[in-house]
């Protein structure tokens, strides 16, 4: 397999083609999605992950291993879908923030994600050209990744509340200079003000559907400063990192919906997550001391240290997933038969709707 400027542009149009499909078999049409729908359109996303990565698997290795990039694949796709579940959690949080009605979240969330997914594709090119320039930052990427890491398990040790959307720069910015409607008017991203004395026709205004998505794609943006480092801490070839990011976050719109009831039920799993941004740094500074080129290390000649291998990599945060998660089932369920907080409260979270109060145990 060769990938050439003709690939990237087939498989970019094959992804956009996905998104648009969606937007018109789905939402549309605002409604509710059934568990039903959301589950079959998961498992639909994720076996065409797993096509995708057996053709891979198949087509495209390196002389002595011929399966090397489809295990990257594969190793980076569950790295992505892991972290990408973690951005549920805030996504929650801004359709709670702007109480946005359930029927019209779809829209939110899918144009929310196409617009994260065209800021990755920058992020990668521009990370590519990075690393062909310099590989040393590789160390840099190592670092950033153990910091994130440090931070992650600190905010959830110490439990430090979530940023709320309404207070990011940006969102702020945007109110100011441009009218947004304090009402939703149905699923519509704009709309006419009533017209002003002296006017033929009213200002156009956003409807907070408009800030909703913007504070989605915005955070999604953020996610991608970890989410993009640790992929090229498993390959360095851009367009797998492209093609993983953009499979995990094809059914993300879904899981949002499959998940709902069951994101506060996953409580270890930060913690996992903190555990494989940590190791995939480790990995990174490995790399790096492995192929050094900085005069103060070891006089600029490389290091002889071991590096993890890309099969590894995936065994341990694969291992590492199903640890947290086993743990987060075993945890809620103990708490729920001691008369812990009732699962219902996240519904309170996901539609805007008042927290209900406590259960008497």
């Amino acid at each position: 397999m060769e990938v050439n400027l003709v690939t990237w542009v087939v498989t970019i149009a094959v992804i956009a083609g996905f998104f648009i499909f969606d937007f018109y078999s789905h939402v549309r049409v605002p409604h509710e999605p059934t568990l039903k729908e959301s589950a079959w359109w998961s498992l639909f996303y994720v076996a065409l992950a797993v096509l995708f990565g057996g053709f891979l698997w198949v087509t495209w290795g390196e002389p002595g291993n011929p399966h090397q990039h489809g295990i990257e694949f594969f190793t980076g796709y569950i790295t992505e879908k892991a972290l990408s579940v973690d951005n549920l959690f805030i996504f929650a949080l801004i359709m709670g923030a702007f109480k946005i009605p359930r029927k019209y979240q779809q829209k939110v969330l899918l144009i929310g994600i196409a617009l994260a997914l065209v800021f990755r594709l920058v992020f990668i090119l521009l990370g590519a050209a990075v690393i062909h320039a310099w590989s040393d930052v590789f160390y840099l990427f190592g670092i950033f990744l153990l910091y994130t890491a440090i931070k992650l398990l600190w905010d959830e040790v110490t439990d430090t509340p979530e940023t709320d959307p309404n207070d990011m720069r940006i969102i702020r910015w945007l109110r100011k200079v441009i009218p947004v409607t304090s009402t939703y008017h149905g699923d519509k991203l704009a709309v006419r003000l009533p017209a002003a004395e002296g006017k033929r026709h009213g200002a156009l205004a956003l409807t907070p559907l408009v800030v909703a998505l913007v504070a989605i794609g915005m955070v999604d943006l953020m996610f991608a400063l970890d989410s993009i480092p640790a992929i090229y801490g498993i390959t360095v070839e851009p367009y797998i990192v492209f093609t993983t990011n953009a499979f995990a976050l094809l059914g993300l719109r879904q899981m949002y919906f499959l998940l709902d009831g069951l994101l506060d039920r996953l409580v270890y799993l930060p913690y996992g997550l903190g555990v494989i941004l940590g190791f995939i740094g480790v990995k990174l500074i490995l790399h790096a001391l492995h192929e050094n080129n900085l005069f103060f290390i070891n006089g600029g000649s490389d290091v002889p240290v071991p590096e993890v291998p890309t099969l590894m990599s995936l065994v341990v945060i694969v291992g590492i997933l199903l640890v947290t998660v086993v743990a987060s089932v075993v945890k809620t369920k103990r708490d729920e038969a001691q008369g812990g907080i009732p699962p219902k409260w996240n519904t309170a979270l996901t539609t805007g709707e008042d927290w209900p109060e406590k259960e008497q145990s």
